[in-house]
């Protein structure tokens, strides 16, 4: 079985979580940039990370374009964002807003937690983080979203190694 991680990351997060699956699963990473239309052919699943940016996947219009030749193929997409996993209704929010990629219905998807540094972050993306926090009512909230965090963790992808090994065994069997 063929397989390959394509992912696009903003800070960093997206890709240490892309370098480990590869570790894990032996397999090629590649950013969207840098791959074919015959490289994802040539595949039998592929695995999609990508970190949200303001609400969105920052991956989406790549996928938008990918969709004929990505509807053929199992899809296991993480997304990687400051929302705990365990926050299920804000990141429903995130599958909603991205809900024009039908892809998504297909996809065995999971959300890792990522990390926050202000210092690490564009100006303009920490003033708009500023002005945001700035908005809401909640002091407790409000802190929490100016509060530096990192909860990029090895063991965030055991879940999704092990599903993609599942697969690969059942699909061997079947063939």
């Amino acid at each position: 079985m063929k397989g390959l991680i394509i992912y696009r990351s903003r800070y960093g997060a997206t890709r240490q979580y892309a370098h480990w699956l590869g570790e894990e699963l032996q397999l090629p990473l590649r950013q969207p940039e840098e791959i074919s239309s015959e490289d994802i052919a040539n595949c039998d699943f592929v695995i999609i990370g990508s970190s949200v940016y303001v609400g969105k996947l920052l991956i989406r219009k790549w996928l938008a374009k990918q969709m004929p030749i990505l509807q053929n193929k199992k899809i296991f997409l993480f997304i990687v964002c400051g929302t705990p996993p365990e926050e299920q209704e804000k990141l429903n929010v995130i599958l909603k807003n991205n809900s024009q990629l039908s892809l998504l219905k297909q996809a065995t998807i999971y959300f890792l937690h990522g990390r926050m540094l202000l210092k690490g972050l564009h100006w303009l993306d920490r003033f708009g983080l500023k002005l945001g926090a700035s908005l809401v009512k909640d002091p407790k909230v409000k802190k929490e979203m100016v509060t530096d965090f990192d909860d990029v963790r090895k063991e965030h992808i055991i879940p999704l190694v092990k599903e993609v090994e599942a697969f690969v065994c059942q699909e061997k069997v079947l063939a």
